[in-house]
């Protein structure tokens, strides 16, 4: 009896030491780490905010990763307040605080979230709140119509200093061509002389002659070679239009034959006196005479006289011959202009031509000819672009143009379980297209979130085939597919597809070479896509897809 009594007691304490022992050892899993969470309220209105409370017991060696971003959706975070850490013993009580919302009535789940513990992972437990829509009272609120829509000015860009150094550079050009090519220049002494009639010029002529010092110096050959070269020139241009290049003879010979022809009334006596100066200076000319400087004075008086003679002995001119003058000195005056016209295109083109040279040497020849012809690219890419966000949770993206929002309806089968939102700009057929599609499943999702410890997944690999599958439909044949990750400039990784297609054009039934790009992001039970399609052999839509590649962000720059 002893011996049982024993025995039992013995098993007894077994049992308690088993019990305590995994007491203790579950205690110890529990003070390692415990994770809760609440929120204030439960029902809320419209664009309200509910503080979302997350507290984790755990020892003050460990690392705690709270939850990031948009991860309590459908609701949005709008605010993340920092943890406030007490210290009790050798434990830490860290609490982190999140404001939360949303503006469409309804109920609904925030889902678990996902909080790291050194190498653990903890889940915490989905909460139900309530959206109510706001009431309002129109007998005691004020309604007001709609506010017009407001002008945003433009950014104006860099264009104005090109078009500031195109206007300066033609204006320099112009003034240049007026100063050399039409300007009236101030005429020199020789021009002005050439200007007067023949008389007057070899009378101005004979006063210079005066002036020289050739008798001074006793240079008489010079003297006689000026003197007769006065009175030849004025006989050249009034008498016989080949007195300068006639001889003594010749020129004699054909004063006295129109003399005796009655086309000029110039007496014996005059030809005589012409005579003998014009053979007195080839005398001197070829050193056969050296008359005294009294007399090569008495001979430039001679001469004064003789071109008085000959001035009186010409007829006066006819009003025919007038105006055969004034017509010689309008063609001149348009020969002129015209020759003026000439140089001024020709310089023009010149200048143009050396430009052009100029401009495709540093840029090369397309990129010349898209600038004058025009691009459609190539105004893309050198446009004001636009950085925006799109969706929600937000994709951050730049594009030469905004992207506007598109319908796209579901199908019946699928309604319930998805939506999504799309924003674009172009399409498959266009040259350049851009598409940002952000997608909420609601259905499988949900029910394994409250079922299952681990975190939904995404099959990115499904959603590429889903989104070639539709090209596919939309004409786009050939698709030549490849797959690598893509990381954006703050770390957030997806899946980018990318490859070659043929893609429908829009001017014909046949297809055109075009490329692709499909870049896609999951969290939770949201999808996030950024789909570029792009026709071949354009590079300014490579420089375009480049920029925008790397502008892609799954946040805001500031949150």
């Amino acid at each position: 009896m002893t011996l049982k009594l024993h025995r039992m007691t013995r098993s007894i304490m077994q049992q308690k030491t088993g019990t305590l022992v995994f007491f203790f050892v579950f205690l110890s899993l529990v003070s390692y780490a415990q994770v809760s969470s609440s929120i204030d309220s439960t029902s809320i209105k419209i664009g309200e905010e509910i503080i979302y409370k997350i507290e984790v017991n755990t020892d003050s060696t460990d690392l705690v990763v709270f939850p990031e971003g948009q991860s309590f959706s459908p609701l949005e975070m709008i605010s993340s307040y920092e943890i406030d850490t007490t210290k009790r013993d050798a434990t830490f009580r860290l609490i982190k605080k999140y404001g939360l919302t949303q503006f469409d009535s309804g109920a609904y789940a925030i889902p678990k979230q996902k909080i790291i513990i050194n190498d653990k992972t903890f889940f915490t437990d989905s909460l139900h709140v309530e959206v109510q829509a706001v009431v309002v009272d129109t007998t005691k609120q004020g309604l007001y119509d709609i506010k017009p829509v407001m002008a945003v000015d433009k950014e104006i860009g860099d264009w104005w200093i090109y078009l500031l150094i195109a206007i300066a550079s033609v204006a320099l050009v112009a003034f240049l061509m007026y100063w050399f090519i039409w300007r009236q220049k101030p005429l020199t002494e020789a021009e002005e002389i050439a200007l007067l009639p023949p008389y007057d010029r070899a009378k101005m002529a004979l006063k210079k002659l005066d002036e020289s010092n050739y008798l001074q110096t006793e240079n008489l050959k010079e003297y006689y070679s000026e003197l007769t070269f006065i009175i030849r020139k004025y006989l050249d241009e009034k008498v016989y239009d080949r007195a300068l290049e006639s001889t003594t003879d010749e020129l004699v010979y054909r004063l006295k034959l129109l003399k005796e022809g009655n086309q000029i009334e110039l007496s014996a006596n005059d030809i005589k006196n012409i005579e003998t100066i014009l053979k007195r200076a080839d005398l001197v000319k070829f050193a056969k005479s050296a008359p005294d400087v009294a007399l090569a004075e008495m001979d430039r008086k001679t001469v004064d006289l003789e071109i008085d003679q000959v001035k009186s002995a010409l007829p006066e001119p006819t009003e025919a011959e007038k105006l055969q003058d004034k017509r010689y000195k309008e063609e001149q005056e348009r020969r002129k202009k015209n020759k003026k016209i000439v140089l001024t295109v020709v310089l023009s083109l010149a200048l143009v031509f050396a430009t052009l040279i100029g401009f495709i040497a540093t840029y090369g020849f397309t990129y010349v000819k898209d600038t004058i012809i025009g691009h459609e690219s190539k105004s893309l890419l050198e446009g004001n672009w636009v950085t925006s966000d799109y969706g929600y949770p937000p994709i951050t993206i730049s594009t030469p143009k905004v992207l506007k929002r598109t319908e796209v309806p579901t199908p019946e089968a699928l309604k319930g379980q998805y939506k999504s939102t799309v924003f674009s700009y172009g399409s498959l057929i266009d040259k350049l297209n851009i598409v940002v599609r952000t997608t909420t499943f609601t259905k499988p999702q949900q029910q394994e979130m409250q079922t299952n410890d681990q975190e939904p997944e995404i099959d990115l690999n499904q959603a590429v085939d889903a989104v070639l599958s539709h090209w596919e439909k939309s004409g786009a044949i050939n698709i030549v597919l490849n797959k690598e990750k893509f990381v954006t400039p703050r770390g957030a990784e997806g899946l980018k597809a990318f490859g070659t297609a043929d893609l429908p054009s829009l001017l014909s039934d046949k297809t055109e070479k075009g490329k692709y790009a499909i870049l896609s992001f999951t969290s939770q039970n949201i999808l996030q896509q950024v789909l570029l399609s792009w026709k071949d052999n354009d590079d300014y839509a490579e420089d375009i897809i480049e920029r925008i590649l790397d502008s892609i962000e799954l946040k805001p720059k500031a949150e």
